[in-house]
């Protein structure tokens, strides 16, 4: 009698030993740093007056709950988590309204607690509201996804290359030290997608981070007091800035905030499916909201801000073709360590900004290579499609290479202008829904009138 052969677990599913679990796990938390994790919390904090032991607490808080977010939406339970390989990171798209809605009351801590109302409250309907965001998927065709995919890495370079400089407040762009550290990590990313084969191409990254930040280190341009001074261990308190203040205007804009980051998740999960070579069902982004939502009211109760799915850790799974969901999930275990132990998180922020900068450059690129490779799939023989894409990345990278554009808008179109990747998403969503949804009935008439005209060579009146 045969044995029945077994089906094989498909890509997004595959069990790895721990050890490659722990390498890959650990690669894709560099990735998130790279891709700017905790640099949010910083900014808003500089923004709005917190001091350096406020600070420690939100970064703790980030990677903590970051982590969190990331385990629900990998790992899932219950109808809670799309169950792919997507890394939950802090939104982009946020640290505007953040700013303004804490410094509109009162600044400081004071002005968080207000932020954090609003984060609650946005993150609660976003959970019950799931079920009907699971709709808009027929408004996510390849022209659409593949537009937001080209958009977010596009205008993700700019920030790459900044890295590549020196970063923030180190800026430097005749730098030679700079041009190598970014230069010497990128090339050896493509060294090694040429050169190595099997576990070693798939860890180029981790190693091009690790060799560029001891090679910096040996030449002195690298170095771990930060290792020494952060404390031993910090655990993450609820409502540590304060009980929560609602404001209808302040819930308002999150609301706006957490729609736009459920519409990168969206992106991601289409460039995720892509990647593993399945079908984006309705049902995967209503589990995907609801995951979103949940972390979203968990951040605000845990002193952090609203997540989305981070396109830096999809240009990750794509590099190195590594697509198990709990390679990303033991890369959430991490975070979740890294929030509770300071020196662990002081031990990644030793790597020089060039070097991150240089590792960021492939992977923002491969971002926009999935975006391209779902752009593939479009008929531009349709000259509506050809129009959706080009206005919408035009419209994009506009915003993304001219950012003082917002402050000529007016205020309640502010939004907007607030990213490229915002203003990209929103005007390809928007335009597909235009071209192609609205007067559909008409559109299709039109059509048939003028097949009918070519058939018969009459003109039909």
């Amino acid at each position: 009698m045969r044995r029945r052969k077994e089906k094989s677990p498909l890509p997004q599913d595959e069990t790895l030993g721990f050890g490659y679990l722990a390498v890959y796990g650990f690669q894709h938390v560099l990735a998130f740093f790279a891709g700017g994790a905790i640099v949010i919390p910083i900014i808003v904090a500089s923004a709005i007056g917190l001091t350096s032991a406020e600070l420690v607490k939100l970064i703790n808080a980030a990677m903590l709950t970051c982590g969190i977010a990331t385990l629900l939406q990998a790992v899932g339970v219950w109808k809670i988590g799309v169950r792919l390989p997507l890394l939950q990171g802090i939104a982009f798209a946020g640290i505007g309204p953040l700013i303004a809605i804490a410094s509109s009351n009162g600044g400081g801590a004071s002005g968080l607690r207000t932020v954090y109302g609003a984060i609650i409250v946005s993150g609660v309907l976003t959970f019950l509201f799931a079920p009907l965001l699971g709709r808009i998927v027929k408004f996510f065709p390849p022209v659409v996804t593949g537009s937001v995919l080209a958009i977010i890495g596009l205008s993700l370079l700019p920030e790459a290359a900044k890295q590549a400089v020196g970063g923030d407040g180190s800026l430097d762009p005749s730098s030679s030290r700079n041009l190598a550290y970014a230069l010497g990590t990128l090339v050896f990313i493509v060294i090694s997608q040429r050169v190595f084969r099997g576990f070693l191409a798939t860890i180029g990254v981790l190693l091009s981070l690790v060799i560029g930040t001891l090679v910096a280190w040996m030449l002195g341009d690298a170095n771990f007091d930060q290792v020494r001074e952060a404390d031993a261990f910090g655990l993450v308190v609820p409502f540590q800035f304060g009980v929560p203040q609602f404001s209808l205007g302040a819930i308002i804009s999150m609301l706006v905030v957490v729609i736009i980051t459920c519409v990168e998740t969206t992106g991601a999960i289409f460039a995720v499916s892509e990647i593993i070579g399945r079908e984006t069902k309705k049902d995967d982004i209503s589990r995907a909201m609801r995951a979103d939502g949940l972390s979203v009211a968990l951040g605000g109760i845990l002193n952090s801000f609203p997540y989305t799915s981070f396109s830096e850790n999809v240009g990750l799974v794509r590099l190195t073709r590594v697509r198990s969901r709990w390679v990303v999930a033991t890369a959430g275990c991490f975070m979740i360590l890294l929030g509770l132990f300071p020196k662990f998180g002081a031990i990644l922020t030793a790597i020089p900004q060039p070097v991150l900068g240089g590792a960021s450059l492939a992977m923002f690129a491969m971002v926009a290579v999935v975006g391209v490779e779902l752009l593939a799939k479009v008929n531009f023989k349709d000259q509506r499609n050809s129009v959706v894409v080009a206005a919408s990345m035009g419209i994009g990278l506009f915003v993304t290479t001219q950012p003082g554009i917002q402050a000529a808008a007016p205020g309640w179109l502010g939004f907007f202008f607030e990213s490229g990747i915002t203003a990209g998403a929103i005007s390809a969503i928007v335009l597909n829904i235009v071209f192609h949804h609205v007067g559909k009935k008409d559109h299709l008439e039109e059509k048939g009138v003028h097949e009918l005209e070519r058939k018969s060579g009459l003109t039909v009146k």
